[in-house]
């Protein structure tokens, strides 16, 4: 069994993720080196702060190309903001383009409840998803954000979650899959989103 790489861009929950597969029993290695992802089975794109400065990081260190390559190959997960970054673009701080990797944009989440959204949260499937193998829906993960993806097809939301309004809470296309909220401070619910993703 080959390793998992967890991209290291410079703004990403590199330890909390690391030890959700190590948990699990998953070899995993924080990679910053295009050879090193080259190699892995599968990667995870995690990220923490704002959609254009966690872009720029992405940018400075040498590895969009890579990353882009990669994804349309290889089992790939966004975490949080890394799954923003999957999509177009996004209007967090002033407008700026994501990795393009799902049709779509990111904005502020509509609601009149308080931002950002911390906390669990239930999900409520919408398509079928191979990373919610076993799920019926009402499981809760938790949630740190303020802006959500829209994705511009109905078919690539997997899941929501309702904040005061729909919430895209899990996305895929073909080998690529998003989970807004944070799978490895999930309980078993992420654990199990983990070792589906593992698996495939």
């Amino acid at each position: 069994m080959g390793y998992t790489a967890i991209i290291d861009y410079g703004a990403g929950n590199l330890m909390s993720v690391t030890n959700a597969l190590r948990f699990i029993g998953q070899e995993s290695r924080i990679v910053s080196d295009p050879t090193e992802l080259e190699r892995a089975d599968r990667l995870i794109l995690p990220g923490v702060g704002a959609f254009p400065a966690a872009m720029e990081q992405l940018d400075a260190s040498g590895l969009t190309k890579k990353v882009r390559e990669l994804a349309e190959k290889k089992p790939f997960l966004g975490i949080c903001l890394g799954m923003q970054m999957l999509f177009d673009m996004g209007s967090e701080v002033r407008e700026c383009a994501g990795l393009g990797l799902i049709p779509g944009r990111v904005e502020r989440i509509q609601t009149e409840l308080k931002l950002p959204h911390i906390g669990w949260n239930s999900l409520e499937l919408k398509n079928p998803c191979p990373i919610l193998r076993g799920f019926d829906g009402g499981e809760y993960v938790y949630f740190v954000h303020s802006f959500c993806a829209l994705p511009s097809r109905p078919c690539d939301l997997a899941a929501a979650a309702d904040y005061g309004a729909e919430v895209a809470a899990v996305v895929f296309r073909d080998n690529i899959f998003g989970c807004q909220f944070h799978p490895e401070k999930s309980g078993d619910v992420g654990l199990e989103i983990l070792k589906n993703f593992c698996a495939i």
